[in-house]
C-alpha cells in the first residue's frame, strides 16, 4: 500500500497469533481429546501422547505442504523416498515452512498489483498535467488506502488465509 507503519507490527503479530489459534484449534482439540485427556488419565505413556500428539501435527502440516518442497528437502538430507508417516518432522517442518513461505510471498505479490496499477495511474496523470515536482506518492496514497476500505481488503485477505486451511469454507 505504501503505508510502512500502518497496521503497526504489533497488530499483525496479534492478527496472526489469532489466526493460527482458530486455524489450529480443531487440530489441538484433537491432540487434547487423543493424547492428553488419556494421559491424564494414567491410560497413556507419555512417550505415546508425544507421538500422538506429533502425528496429528505432522498430518495438518503434510495437508498443507507442496510435495515438491518435501521431495527437496528429502533430497537434501539424503534419507531417500519415504513415505507420507515415515517421513520425519525434521523433514516436515521446513516443507511445510518453505510451502507457507512461498504462498505468502504469492498472495503479497497478488496485494502489490493493484496498488502498483494505482501508482502508475496516478503518476502518468500528474505528468500529463505537467505536474512532475509532486510526489505521486502523495496523491496515491488515499486513493489506495481507500481501495483498500472499498473492496473491504481484511475481510478478503482473512477469508483467502482462511480458506488455504479449510477449502470447505
Amino acid at each position: 500500500i505504501g503505508v510502512n507503519s500502518a497496521p503497526s507490527n504489533q497488530i499483525i503479530i496479534g492478527l496472526a497469533l489469532f489466526l493460527t489459534f482458530f486455524v489450529m484449534g480443531p487440530v489441538w482439540n484433537k491432540i487434547y481429546d487423543d493424547a492428553v485427556t488419556p494421559y491424564m488419565a494414567k491410560t497413556m505413556k507419555s512417550s505415546d501422547v508425544l507421538m500422538v500428539a506429533t502425528a496429528h501435527m505432522k498430518d495438518f502440516m503434510m495437508n498443507q505442504t507442496r510435495q515438491q518442497d518435501v521431495q527437496f528437502f528429502l533430497e537434501i538430507s539424503r534419507q531417500g523416498a519415504m513415505t507420507r508417516d515415515e517421513l520425519p518432522l525434521s523433514i516436515v517442518v521446513p516443507s511445510f515452512v518453505l510451502s507457507e513461505l512461498r504462498t505468502a510471498f504469492q498472495m503479497g505479490f497478488l496485494i502489490f498489483i493493484p496498488f502498483i496499477i494505482v501508482d502508475f495511474i496516478v503518476a502518468s496523470s500528474l505528468m500529463s498535467m505537467g505536474m512532475m515536482m509532486l510526489p505521486p506518492v502523495m496523491i496515491s496514497m488515499p486513493f489506495k488506502l481507500l481501495l483498500f476500505i472499498v473492496i473491504d481488503g481484511w475481510h478478503l485477505v482473512i477469508q483467502q488465509l482462511v480458506a488455504w486451511f479449510y477449502p470447505t469454507l
